[in-house]
C-alpha cells in the first residue's frame, strides 16, 4: 500500500504524467480515494518550486551541452508558440487556464517554463499554478471515480 502512494506520488512529480497519471493510477490500484488526491496534488505542486530552482540555478550550466541546449530550445520554442499569447495577454488567467486543462502538453512543467520565458511574477504565477493544478486533478480525480465505478 505505501509503495503505491509512493508510486502515484513518483507519477505526480515526473513530468512525463504528472497528476493526471499518478491520480487514475492511485485510484485503480485501490488506495484511499482522498489520500490519492492529496498525495498527488501536493507532488504535483512541488513541482514549480523545483522547476524554477532548476530553471534558475541548473539551466546555465546544463546550456553549455550541446545535446541540452537543442532540447532546451526546442521546448522553449514550443512553448512560447503554444502558450505564449494566452498567457502574455492574460497573464495570471491565461496560465492558471493553461495549467487547468487536464490535457497532454499542459500543466505545471509547461506553466513553469511559460513563467520562466515570459518572466511573470513568480508568486502569482506558483498561486497560478496551484489552482490550476487542483482544478485540472480535481477533473481527473472525479473522472476516475466516475469512470471507474469507485465508491466515495
Amino acid at each position: 500500500m505505501i509503495l503505491d502512494f509512493i508510486i502515484a506520488f513518483l507519477w505526480s512529480i515526473s513530468p512525463f504524467g504528472e497528476a493526471k497519471v499518478g491520480i487514475p493510477y492511485g485510484l485503480l490500484k485501490g488506495l484511499d480515494i482522498y489520500g490519492v488526491f492529496i498525495v498527488c496534488l501536493i507532488a504535483n505542486i512541488l513541482v514549480f518550486p523545483l522547476m524554477m530552482f532548476f530553471l534558475d540555478r541548473l539551466n546555465g550550466y546544463f546550456f553549455k551541452w550541446r545535446p541540452y541546449k537543442k532540447s532546451a530550445v526546442f521546448v522553449a520554442k514550443r512553448a512560447k508558440k503554444g502558450s505564449g499569447d494566452k498567457i502574455g495577454k492574460y497573464g495570471f488567467w491565461g496560465l492558471l487556464f493553461f495549467v487547468m486543462l487536464p490535457v497532454p502538453g499542459t500543466g505545471v512543467y509547461a506553466g513553469s517554463i511559460a513563467t520562466y520565458l515570459f518572466k511573470l511574477d513568480r508568486d502569482k504565477a506558483f498561486i497560478a499554478n496551484a489552482i490550476g493544478i487542483f482544478i485540472s486533478s480535481a477533473i481527473i480525480w472525479t473522472t476516475t471515480l466516475v469512470s471507474s465505478d469507485i465508491s466515495f
